[in-house]
């Protein structure tokens, strides 16, 4: 993969000039004569240069002269610049500049990436650069409206805002300098890197970039991305694999650890509505299932699903016998394809070459398997089944589907599909993203992705499916090598993760970092309404978790915590004692009465000025009452009825959560450590028996409250 050219600076700014960026005034000179003379009528201070084709990091070599304050000064500039002049820099010139005073700098940059294309870098520079480590990506092209969200998700807000005396940084100049990247790189698609370093903010928050450094012509490896495919399956392909009327199993065993017997076993198991048949030499009865040794035994246009539990060498044939029964889809567990060295590969490009000339979808192979609960179908070669529910799995790992599958039974949040990609052969995650769109059944997509090997078609695939639902990525690993230039800044500062995660904010999918925040933020997403801003009460009869949940809310920086209006304090001061906190969180202080937590949920609810509410303290009563059953009086002393009456209580904070959320279409979310240290405690199950998701901590459910705003804000429905 050849390097690319690294334009001098004079050609690099004569590039960027025509697209609005706001250079520093200065002057190319031939001679020491000419520079000082420059630096007169520019005005002293000056910056002097040395400038050449050859030359890209002036800093590094000194060949940079700040400050240069009369023309005596500017003389020895030049002679000392000429003095560090080699012969492999060959012609060269002085670049003498304004000085431009300014005590914050940033960066803008591009970087060309092979998997998602030209992305655009901002981040904070200047001496502090390295040690803040502030950067935000996104791809091109990119409008002013996404250049401002670019901008508002800079970590350092402090450095953009009122500093030191000095104006706020023009954020709509910034946004336009932004914007014009794409313009730059639309225009000369020979760029593979840019920097703009520094762009310095003055003192009454304008911009001027004082230094630009263009790479071009860089070649990348473009091997790594898919061979288009001749065959696009269709809505029907992915009807049969997740809806089929029948299903037929390939290599079904009678041995109770082979995949042949789990998979069949696990169809039957969870009550597949459909036909079921299955495959076995020795025509052995599996599980009440008559097998057949040949698949030319069965009906022909009744089986819509095959599963493959053969050995990679059979496939094939198995493959064709299947199109000639009708069979749209296949899922094939089997191993041994790429994942198992060259001849691996070798079958598994001739199995992909077989299943695109019949006009097939396969999925996998050496995958774990598809669910689909709409259909009872549970065909996998692992457990567990989920209830049902509207969140759909897309992974490249199938571990990670056993995970979301085993969050769902704990929590009650259901899954609606579920499947594997295994190698990918054919179909990978972003052709399950672009299925979920359309299902009816899905509300919310989640998917795991450790490689990214079309990254344009991923993006593609993640816009078109957060247009109608929202869709959250938990990514492993890292992308292949981004496309950096060894000599750019931008390149040094767009680390893998930050590509992608640039990538997937541009599209409105929400990006987490662990398997218990993707499945917080799916079954949040399942089971609350949007909301339509940010505005957020805490209401607890736990004052600590109130505190310490507050505490998340300001650290994460998207949330506001809102403070409480006079009439709104006045009704609570109604309701509670003298010593409740007066202010978010609404700390209940122990003044709970039968309905008194209830009755502040809908008034806190309904104010205008909240758009969202987080309840702590479920289960407390529930605890004692768990005691009280166990303690050896029960149900004596009056213990029955008041153990009834935490338990009910419990249950009417769980349901009346609900009915609130429903009421007011605002986000009511419920945490408690009970979720996970007693989930049957009356508390927990009765948030889930109402539909909603239990959260673990108030931590956990503000970061999920989070997520639902930003996506929110992405649709246009929140502020």
């Amino acid at each position: 993969m050849a390097l690319p050219t690294l334009l001098s600076e004079v050609a690099s700014k004569q590039l960027l000039l025509p697209f609005g960026v706001p250079f520093a005034q200065e002057r190319v000179c031939s001679t020491v004569e000419q520079a000082v003379e420059a630096a007169g009528v520019i005005g002293f201070p000056v910056v002097i240069k040395l400038s050449g084709d050859n030359i890209a990091h002036k800093t590094e070599r000194g060949l940079v002269r700040l400050n240069v304050a009369d023309p005596d000064s500017a003389k020895r500039a030049c002679s000392d610049l000429l003095a560090r002049v080699t012969d492999a820099d060959g012609e060269v010139a002085f670049l003498v500049a304004e000085m431009v005073k300014g005590d914050r700098e940033l960066i803008v940059g591009v970087i060309n990436d092979p998997q998602f294309g030209y992305m655009v870098a901002l981040g904070i520079g200047g001496v502090f650069a390295e040690a803040i480590d502030d950067v935000v990506l996104r791809p091109l092209p990119l409008t002013v409206d996404q250049a401002m969200d670019m901008i508002d998700d800079v970590k350092h807000q402090s450095i953009l805002g009122p500093f030191r005396g000095m104006q706020p940084i023009n954020r709509s100049q910034l946004a336009a300098v932004l914007a014009s990247m794409s313009q730059v790189c639309a225009s000369h698609p020979e760029i593979d890197s840019l920097d703009i370093n520094p762009l310095i903010a003055r003192s009454d928050g304008s911009l001027v970039a004082v230094d630009a450094l263009v790479g071009v012509g860089r070649i990348h490896d473009q091997t790594s991305k898919a061979p288009a495919s001749a065959f696009v399956p269709t809505s029907k392909h992915f009807d049969a694999l997740f809806n089929p009327r029948a299903i037929v199993v390939i290599g079904a065993s009678s041995h109770p650890g082979k995949f042949g017997f789990v998979s069949l076993h696990n169809a039957l198991a969870n009550k597949f509505a459909g036909g079921v048949y299955a495959t076995n030499l020795q025509r052995e009865n599996i599980l009440g299932v008559q097998t057949v040794s040949d698949l030319s035994e069965l009906p022909v246009g009744e089986i819509d699903l095959a599963f493959f539990c053969t050995p990679a060498s059979s496939n094939e044939a198995l493959l064709k016998q299947c199109a000639q029964l009708g069979i749209s889809s296949a899922f094939i567990a089997s191993a041994g394809y790429r994942e198992s060295g060259e001849s691996g590969e070798v079958a598994e490009a001739s199995l992909l070459s077989l299943a695109n000339s019949l006009g097939m979808l396969i999925a996998g192979p050496n995958g774990q398997g598809v669910v689909s609960t709409p259909a009872s179908l549970c065909l996998q070669i692992v457990a567990p089944y989920p209830p049902q529910g509207g969140i759909s799995v897309a992974s490249q790992s199938g571990n990670f589907v056993s995970s979301f599958l085993n969050y769902s039974r704990q929590s009650g949040v259901g899954i609606a599909r579920a499947i594997s990609a295994g190698n990918a052969t054919q179909i990978s995650v972003e052709n399950f993203l672009d299925f979920f769109a359309k299902d009816v059944e899905t509300k919310v997509a989640l998917t795991y992705i450790e490689n990214v090997g079309d990254g344009e078609s991923l993006l593609k695939s993640m816009k078109n499916i957060t247009a109608v639902k929202p869709l959250v990525v938990l990514k492993g690993g890292a992308t292949a090598a981004g496309s950096k230039a060894a000599q750019s800044h931008t390149g040094a500062m767009a680390s893998n993760d930050r590509v992608f995660l640039g990538a997937t904010r541009s599209s409105g999918a929400i990006k987490v970092s662990s398997v218990e925040e993707a499945f917080d933020t799916a079954a949040t997403f399942a089971t609350q309404p949007l909301p339509r801003g940010k505005r957020v009460a805490v209401l607890t009869t736990v004052g600590g978790w109130g505190v310490v949940t507050a505490d998340a809310i300001a650290r994460d920086g998207v949330l506001d915590l809102v403070d409480l209006s006079d009439d709104l304090m006045s009704k609570l001061s109604a309701l509670l004692p003298p010593r409740w906190s007066r202010n978010n969180p609404i700390d209940c202080a122990g003044g709970e009465t039968r309905d008194t937590v209830t009755e502040i949920m809908d008034i806190v609810a309904a104010h205008d000025s909240i758009d969202a509410v987080i309840f702590l303290g479920i289960g407390i009563q529930s605890n004692q009452a768990k005691m009280m059953r166990s303690g050896g009086f029960y149900p004596d002393h009056g213990l029955e009825r008041i153990v009834s009456y935490h338990e009910k209580q419990d249950e009417r904070y769980a349901l009346t959560a609900r009915e609130v959320a429903s009421k007011y279409g605002k986000p009511i979310l419920i945490a408690t450590e009970l979720a996970v240290a007693d989930p049957e405690n009356a508390g927990p199950a009765a948030v889930r028996e109402s539909g909603a998701y239990c959260y673990p901590t108030g931590a956990r459910a503000a970061s999920s409250l989070a997520h639902l705003y930003e996506y929110a804000k992405y649709r246009g429905i929140a502020q």
